[in-house]
């Protein structure tokens, strides 16, 4: 139950990020969706796994888009400072421990305006 809740919680605050992507077809439920199964590896609670990377490839993959790209920075980048318990060093390591490339850094101090 306190792992549903931990979740909800996640999502709402991922959503609330809705008014930044206006322009982008990439919204922030889309990457609550797509971090959802990474939560407890960033929290430091659980295991990088397979089924977290996949998550993480796919939203990749989605952001086709420089306005995608930008969207899901902003989702990110207010997911890493709004959901409690989340390591900002592992969340930026994340998509290298995926072996996935992405044109900026997940950090609060990210300036998503310049992601291309």
């Amino acid at each position: 139950m306190a792992r549903f809740f931990s979740t909800a919680v996640a999502v709402i605050a991922l959503m609330a990020c809705l008014f930044m992507v206006a322009e982008s077809t990439m919204t922030c439920g889309q990457v609550a969706s797509g971090v959802a199964p990474c939560l407890g590896y960033l929290r430091n609670v659980g295991p990088l796994t397979p089924t977290c990377c996949a998550s993480i490839r796919s939203l990749n993959n989605a952001a086709r888009s420089t306005d995608d790209r930008q969207s899901v920075c902003k989702c990110l980048k207010a997911a890493a400072t709004s959901i409690k318990g989340i390591s900002l060093p592992v969340a930026g390591s994340l998509p290298s421990k995926c072996g996935i490339t992405i044109p900026y850094k997940i950090s609060p101090s990210t300036d998503c305006s310049t992601v291309r």
